[in-house]
């Protein structure tokens, strides 16, 4: 079996460079290609993941969704393995993962853990042991059968926000579904312009409006409180 790597990315010049160069000195010859998902960087984030070997694609218009789904497309590898741009996987990431799979998992992430002395992150980190709605978000990675990834019809495009959430869902009904008790090293970036009670309020709110049935511009509008990538 081998893992094909999907990576989304928008303007992430600063960290995709050491991230692609990581993951290959971790491969553990077990990585059938990195594949960089460019939602209209502005930056040198292509030309970075060029020169580091990574396979490149840059979409129509940038939505993680649609950028996930493109770089799906163009896997090879038996695994899909979903990492953001900021997060750095344990270094055992391959054999973990191929492991996982090889006992009837078809699906899973890691534990999470930030870079950074923040006590209130560990609250966060701590948090993401159990099985839980708001662990589903993505920033543990997230790890999928390429078999199941095409038989649920990936990720929904429409979405700008709550992608994730709602993927994983969908694709864990009726599936084994590991929570790996080891932990991705997550930026702590966000949390440099905005408080920590800013940002679980926010969480929070937002959570609570997808529930609810909130249309994909108003939770948007709501995240760009933190977050202008969106």
């Amino acid at each position: 079996m081998k893992i094909s790597i999907i990576i989304p990315a928008l303007n992430e010049a600063e960290t995709i460079g050491s991230l692609l160069r990581y993951l290959k000195a971790n491969s553990q010859n077990l990585v059938q290609e990195i594949i960089v998902c460019d939602g209209g960087s502005a930056d040198d984030t292509l030309f970075l993941a060029e020169q580091a070997g990574a396979i490149t694609i840059k979409t129509e218009q940038k939505g993680r969704a649609l950028q996930m789904n493109s770089g799906a497309s163009l896997a090879e590898g038996d695994i899909l393995y979903f990492v953001h741009a900021d997060t750095l996987p344990p270094k055992t990431y391959a054999t973990d993962i191929i492991e996982a799979v090889e006992q009837g998992y078809d699906l899973g992430r890691y534990l999470s853990v930030y870079q950074s002395n923040s006590q209130l992150l560990k609250i966060n980190s701590f948090l993401s042991r159990f099985d839980t709605f708001e662990g589903m978000g993505g920033d543990q990675t997230l790890f999928i059968t390429k078999t199941l990834f095409s038989e649920t019809g990936g990720y929904d495009s429409r979405m700008k926000i709550m992608e994730e959430f709602e993927f994983c869902a969908r694709a864990r009904k009726n599936k084994r579904y590991k929570i790996m008790k080891k932990a991705v090293l997550i930026s702590a970036r966000k949390y440099e312009t905005s408080s920590w009670f800013k940002i679980q309020k926010l969480n929070y709110s937002i959570v609570k409006m997808y529930k609810a049935g909130a249309s994909q511009e108003s939770m948007v509008q709501k995240y760009k409180q933190i977050n202008n990538r969106y």
